[in-house]
């Protein structure tokens, strides 16, 4: 399993699309998520990796070959972490995924937890669906440049640590600066983009900010070195499945 590194990861997933396009950098590397490889194929895009329990593919299974990795059903990492880990020992640290917002709830959220923890090694992933995007920032900067076409758009932003401290929003409707947000207080849900550039902060903390796709990507900043991984890629059946005694 020998592909060049690759800074930026695209994932196609297994949920909405929503009549979006993915966007597909030249250089980027390409892993499919389960039934992810139904909609790589619709769009003509051959990935360079495959991983999956396939229990939501529709189409054809893949071939089992080096570019494809089949998980157990019964397993503790859901297939998108799988796939981010991938990415990760392919040298990428800007994750672009589709189909990964809608449908399931318990996935939605799953996925954004797992934004948070790319956020806290010191990478960063997007979250592609319904005219939105969601990502995370943990002790840095999300810079966010001019542009008059997002003008009045909804961006929010939550607190996923249980504290956050010193987050500023600067150039946006409503401004904050140098505030607390908590995990369990809503406190920067609809804020406006301005015509001018724009800025969130966090000091400590991780955290969610959601903007609309038309949006222009944020220049991300760091106030620190970060350090850790994802985790080897986990192909075993779960631990958690305990026979009950007396069997």
């Amino acid at each position: 399993m020998d592909f060049h590194d690759a800074r930026t990861c695209v994932i196609f997933g297994a949920g909405d699309y929503y009549d979006e396009t993915p966007a597909i950098p030249d250089d980027a590397f390409v892993v499919a998520a389960d039934g992810g490889l139904d909609h790589a194929r619709a769009f003509g895009i051959d990935a360079d990796f495959v991983v999956g329990d396939f229990d939501s593919i529709t189409g054809d299974r893949p071939t089992q070959n080096d570019r494809t990795i089949a998980l157990p059903s019964e397993k503790d990492d859901p297939d998108l972490l799988s796939a981010l880990k991938i990415g990760w020992l392919r040298g990428a640290r800007t994750f672009h995924i589709y189909g990964a917002l809608g449908g399931r709830i318990d996935h939605t959220i799953s996925n954004i937890q797992l934004m948070a923890l790319l956020a806290d090694r010191g990478a960063t992933g997007y979250l592609h669906g319904d005219g939105s995007i969601v990502t995370a920032i943990c002790d840095g900067a999300l810079d966010f440049p001019a542009d008059d076409a997002v003008a009045g758009r909804m961006v929010s932003v939550f607190s996923h640590s249980d504290i956050s401290t010193g987050v500023s929003e600067t150039g946006l409707k409503y401004e904050l600066h140098h505030a607390d947000m908590s995990s369990t207080r809503v406190n920067g849900l609809s804020n406006e983009f301005l015509a001018g550039t724009s800025r969130i902060t966090v000091e400590h903390g991780t955290l969610i900010v959601t903007f609309p796709i038309e949006a222009p990507l944020p220049h991300v900043a760091r106030w620190h070195g970060f350090s850790g991984d994802l985790g080897a890629l986990d192909t075993d059946v779960s631990s958690a499945l305990v026979e009950p005694s007396g069997r």
